[in-house]
């Protein structure tokens, strides 16, 4: 950069400009209700096809998630995460009360070997209390699809699909009845 004051005024403005339009962007959006996407929301990569294992409530196959016209609950998840065990509990709660209206699938993208192989994820399934559809998916397609950045990591969706709320870390039975039954309402 030059020292000339003339080209700093000129950067300043630019900057001034360019702060200005990009209020005008989100402003024009908050206003007019409208969401601006920058290409880089996950919605557009759902939904993620995933294998599924034979355990108790799932039957080995292939699976879309979220599931195709139905709200969906999406816990991602780990056999190694201590926290995603104490989700089991009020995703277990949930699914007693909402397992005739939404899907839910507990989803982990765990590779087998080293110690993990199908029977000691359906032994984990079985210790834990699931009770719903349990999904595989090594490569991580739904992790980055839904932009989570830890473990575990829950997502509801509408029927549509469209995410409606998500979180990362350990959700307490009543948000996730709050947030079910905003997607039914």
């Amino acid at each position: 950069m030059s020292d000339d004051p003339t080209s700093r005024r000129t950067l300043g403005r630019r900057h001034l400009l360019a702060g200005l339009v990009g209020v005008g962007f989100v402003g024009s959006a908050v206003i007019g209700g409208d969401t601006i996407d920058l290409g880089t929301g996950s919605e557009s990569r759902l939904p993620v096809e995933v294998s599924t294992v034979d355990a108790t409530g799932s039957t080995a196959g292939r699976a879309s998630v979220p599931a195709t016209g139905t709200p969906t609950v999406v816990d991602c998840f780990a056999t190694w995460c201590e926290p995603c065990v104490r989700q089991m509990d009020a995703l277990g709660a949930v699914h007693d009360r909402y397992a005739d209206r939404v899907a839910f699938v507990s989803v982990t993208n765990e590779r087998f070997g080293g110690g993990l192989d199908r029977e000691a994820l359906r032994a984990w399934w079985r210790d834990n209390d699931g009770r719903w559809a349990l999904g595989h998916d090594p490569d991580g397609s739904l992790l980055a699809a839904l932009g989570a950045d830890g473990l575990p990591y829950l997502a509801v969706t509408d029927a549509s699909g469209s995410i409606a709320w998500s979180h990362g870390g350990v959700a307490s039975t009543e948000t996730l009845d709050r947030r079910i039954a905003s997607v039914l309402s």
